[in-house]
């Protein structure tokens, strides 16, 4: 059943597609940047299978024609909110890096900030960790998403772990790029355990037991 509707679904935003194959280009009158901000949003709380190109549509006040004009279907418009949250929210998180005091330090701050942003708004968790959870493996281009930003976290902790390596700031117990796989992967589950408990109280103390691990 499920697979009859989703390409029931699939069929109609065609069939949509190619009805006002002829208006889409005088219709696409609104401010997409905003747009995919808001449906962020939406995908963010409700998830992707739940939200429809109808709530899309009431949600950003805009007609059909007008969103596949500008994104090419729900996939289109779901895969650009994905690009939103990466360069926005979760490269802010990477910044915070960049002001610690030192490694301990801003590890620290960058792990509490990522949990305190997920057990928000009842606990809606992580936008990329979600979409792995939801859109794996069948969805290439998510999974792209989701690798690079994967990637530029674990980049960006092995840097510096390295540096705070050479300064005996930790222990060189382990190489930098398997430390920071190992926080990347400790990050992921406490994403997801931010849903079942949105608790920043209760997942915050967690994170010192990772940076134990920092020697």
């Amino acid at each position: 059943m499920a697979q009859r509707t989703a390409g029931s679904q699939r069929f109609l935003e065609r069939a949509i597609q190619i009805r006002y194959g002829v208006a889409m280009a005088r219709t696409r009158e609104f401010d997409t940047e905003a747009a995919v901000s808001r449906a962020m949003e939406l995908f963010w709380t409700r998830g992707y299978e739940a939200t429809s190109v109808r709530d899309l549509t009431q949600h950003l006040g805009i007609g059909q024609g007008s969103l596949y004009a500008a994104f090419g279907d729900k996939d289109g418009l779901y895969r650009a909110a994905l690009e939103r949250y990466r360069t926005t929210l979760a490269a802010a998180a990477l910044r915070s890096l960049e002001e610690g005091a030192d490694a301990r330090s801003a590890i620290r701050t960058l792990l509490v900030e990522r949990i305190r942003i997920a057990v928000e708004q009842d606990g809606r968790g992580c936008l990329v960790v979600n979409a792995a959870c939801e859109r794996l493996p069948e969805d290439s281009s998510v999974r792209r998403i989701v690798r690079d930003m994967q990637d530029a976290i674990r980049d960006a902790l092995t840097e510096v772990l390295r540096v705070a390596g050479e300064r005996g700031e930790i222990a060189a117990r382990h190489d930098p790029y398997t430390l920071a796989g190992f926080l990347v992967t400790f990050l992921n589950g406490l994403l997801v355990s931010s849903k079942i408990t949105p608790d920043l109280d209760a997942l915050e103390p967690l994170v010192e037991v990772a940076l134990a691990a920092l020697g």
